[in-house]
Parts: structure tokens; C-alpha cells; sequence
């Protein structure tokens, strides 16, 4: 069997949460016989078209981008050879673009969409795009969404609850290698010694104003591991606040990450906005066992971080309460243990890429044996 993944970039143009996600999938369905292609656009096809973890990137040439979206004309006849190869077409949303080549290019077999998020910020836009995003969803034989979470508070997702079914998103341990103690060592001598790390883009909904307020009242180290557009507003509030314990650390490679999350008292995630859909960063720090606190937005967050069990969920937006489940993990040794032990527990049971990839290659066998097909343009 071969599926054909679609998303506007990919490895090695860029390595986000959803490339992150296909990469995965596709890695994870070679155990089932189920061989996989990508389709993305990249300003460099012939360059950037490459073999990565036993499936193929294929590049069409990137024309045009606007509003976070990428078009190009390449684009047409790349998919409709590709598509005519594969068992199963596999979309990942939302990409507007994307949905202009599954309707003027039906494929004609079973398809599939991951709906990754809503689209929040692009309100105005969005109201131009709905009438072609509906044709589209309505078109593809099943959705999938991430964590049940985001299929209750997703108005879009509700209207194709009958065909919508719930695979989270998973990580595999072996991608992510173990900091040496020499490293973790010379880590501990220029940390304090009880602190919360954060680790991520720094955008504008993750919610890192309301962690640095929440720092005033907080006796234990911050660490703020990424960059982003964010990051010089983010330093002049640490500076203007007069903050000692807040830290900067910059974009920091795999081994240094992991070494940090080793080493942290706990994992705090305070994103603020549904543009946070899921925070594969969480699953990262259930991977290693770590106390999480995160907010509540009716996303995955609240999947991932499981309230009470594997840490604290708060109100967005609200510096005395996330101040208020810093102190109580950071001073509570007991309660460390306590979440600790059940984000392993909860990584190994729901957040392993082996159990997504293992879900999907069902899904695409079921679909295929049933000869499920999406409808056409002209069909709607």
C-alpha cells in the first residue's frame, strides 16, 4: 500500500509539529507494509526533493505566498501523478491551497484529512475561505482529529462529527537521544536548583507575558528555551520588571534540550489562544516523565496535560493562578513524584508515535478495503 501525505512544507524546507507529525506517520507505517510520499512546495524542488527515514519528499515550486499560505502552478501536475500512485491521500489541514488541488484533481480513492487547527488568526480571510473549506471537507472520505478536546470545541469539526474520528499525536522515544552526564553536569552548575522550563517558538499565543508576570511570585529559576518574533518584547518585560530569575536561553539543539528536561523541576506551557492546538512540546515532556502545567483553551493542551494526573491546568491569561501551581509543584516533592510517574504512564499508553502510526495504517486498510472514494468538483 502507498499513501501520499500533503502539507505545505516539509523536511528539509522546514521540520515543524505537523512535519514533525507526517514524518511519523510515515516513519511508523513502514511496520505495516504501508510505503509513504510527501508532496510540499519549497523555492528549491530540484534541491530539497530527497529521501528522508525510508519515504520520499517531493517539492513543487513555490510561486507565491500569502497570508501563511503557498501557491504554485507546479503544484497541479505534481499531484495528480502522485496521487495516481497511492492507495490513499492523506491531507493535512488546513491548507487552503491544498483544497484547490484535491477538488480540481479529485483523486478518485480514499482521502483522508488531519485537521491539525482551526484557522484563528485570519478572521477576514476566513470568511472568504469558508465556502471553498466546507466543499472540500465535505468532500474527503474521513477526518481525523487530534484529541477529543479539539473535536468538542471546534464549531468546524462538529459539523463532520459523523465521519470524524479522534488519533492523537504521537512521538517516538528513539528520535530523541539522551544528554550524556557530562553535558547534564555542566547544565546543573549554571542552573538554579529547582526550575520550570519552557521550550518553544516565542509567538504571540503562547502565553510567555503571563509566565514572566507569574514570576514575580515565583522562588525558582524560569527558562525560556526558542526564539521567535516575541522574543525582544518578552526580554524588555523581564528587564522592565526587574526579573533575576527569568532566563533567555535562545534556540538550543536536541541534546541540550533534552538535558534541560531532564534536569527541570517541571514543564510549564502557558499558551493563551486555539492557535495552540495541540503542543507536541507537552508530549516531549511526558516523554521524560515531567510534572506539566499548561492553560485551558479547549484544545489538545488539556489532552496532553491530563488535570491532577499529570499536572496543572489553569485559566489563560491569568498570572496569579499559573504563579499559584508553580509554587504548589515547586515546592511539593511529593506531588513531583506524583505527576511524574503518570506522564510516563500517560506517554506510553496514548502518546506514542508507534500507536498513532499503528491507528492511521488501520484507518488506510479499512478505507481501502471498503473502496472509499472522495467526491468531485463537480459532484458538490
Amino acid at each position: 500500500m502507498r499513501v501520499l501525505h500533503v502539507f505545505k512544507t516539509y523536511y528539509p524546507d522546514s521540520f515543524g509539529g505537523v512535519e514533525r507529525t507526517i514524518h511519523a506517520i510515515a516513519k511508523g507505517a513502514l511496520a505495516y507494509g504501508i510505503e509513504s510520499d510527501v508532496l510540499s512546495l519549497s523555492r528549491d524542488p530540484v534541491t530539497n526533493t530527497v529521501e528522508f527515514d525510508g519515504h520520499m519528499a517531493y517539492k513543487a515550486k513555490l510561486n507565491l505566498e500569502f497570508a501563511s499560505t503557498g501557491f504554485s502552478c507546479d503544484a497541479f501536475s505534481k499531484f495528480k501523478d502522485l496521487s495516481a500512485k497511492a492507495d490513499v491521500v492523506h491531507y493535512h489541514f488546513p491548507w487552503p491551497f491544498m483544497d484547490l488541488l484535491h477538488l480540481m484533481h479529485p483523486p478518485g480513492k480514499p482521502t483522508v484529512v488531519t485537521y491539525h487547527s482551526d484557522i484563528v488568526k485570519q478572521k477576514l480571510l476566513l470568511q472568504l475561505y469558508k465556502p471553498l473549506m466546507h466543499r472540500f471537507l465535505s468532500s474527503v472520505t474521513r477526518i481525523v482529529a487530534t484529541s477529543p478536546n479539539y473535536l468538542e470545541s471546534s464549531k468546524v469539526l462538529q459539523r463532520y462529527r459523523d465521519k470524524t474520528e479522534i488519533i492523537p499525536i504521537g512521538l517516538d522515544e528513539a528520535d530523541y537521544p539522551r544528554a550524556s552526564r557530562i553535558l547534564k553536569n555542566s547544565w546543573a552548575a549554571r542552573l538554579p536548583k529547582r526550575f520550570f522550563l519552557f521550550v518553544g517558538v516565542l509567538r504571540y499565543y503562547k502565553g510567555l507575558h503571563t509566565l514572566i508576570e507569574a514570576a514575580k511570585n515565583v522562588d525558582a529559576g524560569i527558562l525560556i528555551a526558542g526564539k521567535g518574533p516575541m522574543e525582544g518584547e518578552l526580554r524588555a518585560q523581564a528587564v522592565s520588571a526587574g526579573l533575576t530569575n527569568v532566563k533567555f536561553l535562545g534556540a538550543v539543539n536536541d541534546l541540550d534540550k533534552a538535558a534541560l528536561l531532564e534536569l527541570c523541576t517541571a514543564f510549564v506551557f502557558p499558551s493563551q489562544l486555539r492557535s495552540e492546538a495541540y503542543g507536541l512540546s507537552l508530549v516531549e515532556a511526558a516523554m521524560f516523565g515531567k510534572p506539566m502545567i499548561s492553560c485551558e483553551i479547549g484544545t489538545g493542551t488539556s489532552f496532553v496535560n491530563k488535570d491532577g494526573e499529570t499536572g496543572i491546568i489553569v485559566a489563560p491569561n491569568n498570572p496569579a493562578a499559573l504563579a499559584t501551581a508553580m509554587k504548589n509543584i515547586s515546592t511539593d516533592t511529593a506531588l513531583q513524584s506524583f505527576y511524574s510517574l503518570n506522564s510516563k504512564r500517560w506517554y506510553s499508553q496514548r502518546l506514542r508515535a508507534s500507536k498513532m502510526s499503528g491507528l492511521y495504517a488501520a484507518r488506510y486498510r479499512t478505507l481501502v478495503e471498503h473502496g472509499a472514494s472522495s467526491t468531485t468538483l463537480a459532484d458538490l
